[in-house]
């Protein structure tokens, strides 16, 4: 979903295997609704249903149920069988591999919903089952940590729903009683199993809560549930876990504090951003960068509203920058704009929401590390801001490759 490392160390380091949101935010599941009359223009010859931002890739599933990466390959997370292609890019030490245009994942699956971690990707086949790929520190939760370079089914049996991967760990909505299960690294009780021991295979969240939806940020990881009450556990040095406390972290899921009921959450790096049933948009944590969006630079404890009125139908959280789709379809970031990745056409730094620039109708997006995804209720992918890895897929990577407006996914 997003680098884990300062982009200037992530830059020396290219090259080299790398350990993001979701979280991406991602689409409703349910019914798919019919192929729009007019899918993508000539120039782009895939048709997305969703998209996710990664820390230095980015991932989406086609209305044909294909999924297909693109951007840094290190460990294979781009899924297509290998971590040495299928192009080479140039880095600060040398060539390293890319796809500076969406690739097939190899494996003839058909998928309903991906997600692009840090290092790795997983996501969720037609039919409820759970594959992931890409380097495995225990977020691929097959069992073991061997790097997979094509996707692997996720151990236990389990069928999901929805599935989120950030940094080092992945959970999901299980598809038969809507618990939540989590697996990967636990340092700071991420996976919310009441322990900080690692998980190689899906592990029960406690709590007995049935979840709608589940996103993990960095170290942290919040879900809402089925009767609107948002819950978090994880790290909670910068307030990330939303309990009103300073406990440094929380190793079982609690209540976010508040009156507000809600039908959507997404966790950052070290911030979370929620909507309520009445579609307003509220954020905690980590604000030192503008993405709690309420005008300020500070940390947060508990939820506040971003400013502006705005109706939102979801929110999705990267590292410093947070986005948002409003019921109108219209498409709105805020916080770190270092390399272009709130789309409003400049690199300031905006502490309340701006117009991503272009007038898309956006029907999902993604906020990755340093860049940000959407596909548009036409199914026409568009990425904007840091595209040194190609994760941008138009076809182009390397220093100043930066993209402060929205850019058309290329084709394969």
């Amino acid at each position: 979903m997003f680098d884990h490392l300062p982009r200037a160390l992530t830059l020396f380091l290219i090259g080299l295997t790398l350990t993001a949101c979701e979280t991406t935010t991602e689409p409703d599941v349910g019914p798919r609704p019919p192929l729009p009359q007019a899918n993508v223009s000539a120039a782009a010859s895939l048709a997305f249903w969703q998209v996710s931002g990664g820390g230095s890739h980015t991932c989406g599933v086609t209305t044909t149920d294909e999924a297909y990466c693109w951007g840094f390959n290190a460990s294979g997370k781009l899924g297509n069988g290998s971590d040495t292609g299928p192009e080479s890019c140039t880095g600060a030490v040398g060539p390293f591999a890319c796809a500076t245009r969406p690739v097939l994942v190899v494996g003839g699956l058909s998928f309903r919903q991906v997600s692009a971690g840090e290092s790795q990707t997983c996501g969720v086949t037609t039919d409820y089952r759970a594959y992931c790929w890409g380097s495995n520190s225990g977020a691929l939760g097959d069992g073991t940590t061997a790097d997979r370079f094509s996707p692997v089914p996720v151990g236990g049996g389990l069928r999901f729903r929805q599935l989120d991967t950030g940094l080092s760990h992945t959970c999901g909505v299980a598809y038969q009683d809507n618990k939540a299960y989590c697996w990967g690294a636990n340092s700071y009780g991420q996976l919310g199993d009441g322990t900080l021991t690692v998980r190689l295979s899906p592990a029960l969240v406690l709590g007995g809560h049935q979840f709608r939806q589940v996103s993990t940020g960095y170290f942290h990881t919040c879900g809402v549930t089925t009767s609107n009450q948002a819950f978090c556990w994880g790290l909670n040095k910068q307030g990330q876990v939303g309990d009103g406390s300073t406990v440094f972290r929380r190793t079982k899921p609690r209540l976010v504090i508040g009156t507000q009921q809600f039908r959507q959450v997404d966790a950052g790096g070290y911030h979370t951003c929620a909507v309520t049933t009445t579609v307003r948009a509220f954020c905690w944590g980590d604000g030192n960068h503008g993405q709690l969006g309420n005008g300020r630079t500070y940390l947060s404890f508990f939820p506040r509203a971003v400013t502006g009125g705005l109706s939102f139908r979801r929110v999705t959280a990267g590292v410093f920058h947070t986005c948002g789709e409003t019921t109108a379809g219209r498409a709105y970031c805020w916080g770190s704009n270092s390399f272009g990745q709130l789309g409003d056409g400049t690199t300031a730094q905006r502490l309340t929401p701006m117009a991503v620039v272009g007038g898309l109708l956006v029907g999902q997006m993604s906020a990755g590390g340093w860049h940000t995804c959407a596909k548009t209720s036409a199914s026409v992918g568009y990425c904007w801001g840091d595209g040194f890895f190609g994760q941008l897929g138009n076809g182009t990577s390397g220093f100043g490759r930066v993209n402060p407006r929205p850019v058309q996914i290329a084709g394969p």
